[in-house]
């Protein structure tokens, strides 16, 4: 159990390096509660000892990256830059900003120009889905994307994506923009998250048996950035 606290706090401390402070912050969480398991399974009162002090120094670390992300929010300063790159793996939805994604989430905006062919609309639904699982108080979700007139199926796969979350009692609304360029998802807790090919920045997988066909932490990436901020930085530039 130790080593894989080890490991997880190690992970925690190259994000906090790296300024990924949200990122750290979940892995600092994770860690320190399986120090705490640790503990508690511990018959050794020395070693109970030892996990006790490094559960509170992390969590101490914690508590200070929380406060961290809080006040650079409330200033407008807070961003985190990330590069995928080409090939890579591990970047699935939930790892690039499932943690953004919580409770207070009530709406969510897409704005992507390419959710058209059916790849992009399955990367949609699976976007949903990590949606629905993660924001409890979710009621409506908008799509802004561009229409493809090529293939009739575009319209009838977003209905269908619809009528799914209308059982989950989740709005689902539609538009199309002729000009639209930028790719961004806005969260009504506040986060917004641009990436640079929108959701569609996996390669294709090499099979219909392989790993990574189904699960996106598994397959390999293509090469794009992920920015993400808090609205109230820019609320800041526009003051």
């Amino acid at each position: 159990m130790e080593s894989a606290a080890a490991a997880v706090l190690m992970r925690a401390v190259e994000m906090d390096t790296k300024e990924r402070y949200t990122m750290a912050l979940v892995l600092y969480q994770e860690g320190v509660q399986i120090l705490l398991d640790a503990v508690k399974e511990s018959k050794e009162a020395r070693k109970a000892q030892y996990l006790t002090a490094k559960t509170k120094e992390y969590l101490d670390r914690a508590e200070k990256v929380k406060t961290f992300i809080s006040t650079r929010k409330s200033a407008g300063t807070y961003r985190e830059m990330t590069r995928i790159e080409n090939g890579s793996t591990g970047h699935g939805y939930a790892s690039v900003f499932g943690r953004f994604l919580d409770g207070n989430v009530t709406y969510i905006d897409i704005e992507d120009p390419y959710i058209r062919a059916f790849h992009q609309c399955q990367n949609l639904v699976r976007f949903c889905e990590l949606a629905v699982q993660k924001c409890c108080a979710l009621s409506k979700i908008s799509l802004l994307t561009t229409y493809d007139s090529e293939d009739s199926n575009q319209v009838a796969r977003l209905a269908e994506l619809k009528e799914s979350l209308a059982s989950h009692q989740i709005s689902f609304d539609l538009s199309f923009s002729e000009t639209l360029h930028d790719r961004q998802i806005t969260l009504s807790n506040g986060w917004v998250i641009k990436i640079g090919r929108g959701l569609d920045y996996f390669k294709a997988p090499e099979g219909k048996f392989v790993l990574g066909s189904c699960d996106l932490e598994l397959r390999p990436c293509l090469e794009t950035t992920v920015d993400i901020f808090h609205k109230n930085q820019l609320q800041q530039h526009t003051k």
